[in-house]
């Protein structure tokens, strides 16, 4: 290295190596450019710089290629979960549309069974008024019989005083009396 620094002192500085000198002198700045540079290339060649730069570009490459190849298995992983997402989200769709014909098959069943309990409904309240005008006409007919019975007994009394006399009269009762006894007993 000391010699190198030596021999970059004994070189001449460009500002005296101006004119039209030879190529290869020192007096010629492109040959002293030439020589700095080709001195330039040895030190980094001494140093190792070249397999040093190939060194740090081959680890970056293969930290770029790791990530890489990171970046492609956490795309596939990605992906995985996506396609499960999917597969997932396909399933919820149709039960929630299973759930939804079930729900609409259920409404349905409870219209029926609706209908159907109304109808029932309705034919027992139809039942218990025909019921009631049944009991309602009974009732009116018993009444009318009743009085009519009255009216008649009434009348037939009033016909039978009239016609018949106190000692008939007694002799019906007795006479009535006497067939309630033989049939009670």
């Amino acid at each position: 290295m000391k010699k190198l620094f030596a021999l970059a002192a004994l070189l001449p500085m460009p500002a005296l190596a101006a004119g039209d000198k030879p190529f290869f002198s020192l007096a010629n700045t492109d040959f002293v450019v030439l020589i700095a540079f080709l001195l330039f290339i040895g030190v980094l060649v001494y140093f190792k710089v070249p397999g040093l730069l190939m060194g740090l570009l081959d680890k970056r490459a293969e930290t770029i290629k790791s990530e890489l190849d990171e970046a492609k298995a956490l795309r596939e992983v990605a992906q995985t979960i996506l396609a499960s997402y999917e597969r997932k989200q396909k399933e919820v769709a149709e039960q929630s549309e299973r759930i939804i014909a079930n729900a609409k098959k259920e409404a349905q069943a409870a219209a029926e069974q609706a209908k159907e309990d109304l109808k029932a409904s309705i034919a027992r309240r139809l039942a218990a008024a025909e019921e009631q005008i049944a009991s309602a006409e009974a009732s009116a007919v018993k009444q009318v019989r009743d009085r009519a019975i009255s009216a008649a007994v009434a009348a037939a009394a009033d016909v039978v005083s009239a016609k018949t006399s106190a000692a008939d009269q007694n002799k019906l009762v007795d006479d009535a009396i006497a067939e309630v006894k033989a049939k009670l007993h």
